[in-house]
């Protein structure tokens, strides 16, 4: 959607994508050049605390029985999810298929949904899902890239951000909330 505004022609400084697809649109708009990965996320499968469906692994979300809820295919994350459903020869037929992260750890904490599949930095330190690190999610990482866009109206400040984000206080702070570095 971002991506989309911005090749539609809204004033942005600074555009940064949670997948290099969306950044490829900006760049191949010729809106900006050069971006930077400043950091790096992987996906985790959730559960409701207490994992009633009893999952355990991501074969497990193939189980016809359960209740999982995956980001659609056209957002970054269920983009990431195909690919590594794919790759570990899962296949799933998912109850729902939602815009954001945030709307499957919904589905998933409400106890509308068994599982999902989100990023590490969504689940991480929340008490009302569980979660775990499924087999081959360290081969399906997404790099989160960023750039200050040609026109900027701000073109010093937004480059101040950039170069603030893929600093070393920049990644500290992304590193506290679950990021991996670039």
């Amino acid at each position: 959607t971002l991506a989309a505004q911005i090749v539609g022609g809204a004033a942005v400084d600074v555009f940064a994508s949670a997948d290099e697809a969306n950044m490829a649109k900006i760049t191949t708009a010729g809106l900006a050049a050069d971006p930077v990965v400043f950091a790096r996320n992987s996906l985790v499968v959730v559960t409701p605390t207490g994992n009633p469906g009893g999952v355990e692994t991501l074969a497990d979300l193939a189980d016809r029985a359960l209740s999982v809820v995956l980001c659609a295919p056209e957002v970054p994350c269920g983009a990431a999810s195909l690919r590594l459903l794919d790759a570990q020869g899962v296949s799933v037929t998912p109850a729902s298929q939602e815009q954001s992260v945030t709307a499957v750890l919904t589905k998933v904490a409400g106890d509308e949904a068994d599982a999902g599949l989100v990023y590490t930095t969504d689940a991480a330190g929340r008490d009302d899902v569980a979660w775990f690190v499924p087999d081959g999610a360290a081969d399906v990482v997404n790099a989160y890239p960023i750039v200050v866009l040609d026109g900027a109206p701000n073109v010093e400040v937004a480059q101040a951000f950039v170069d603030f984000v893929t600093e070393a206080d920049g990644r500290e702070i992304l590193a506290s909330f679950g990021f991996d570095a670039p």
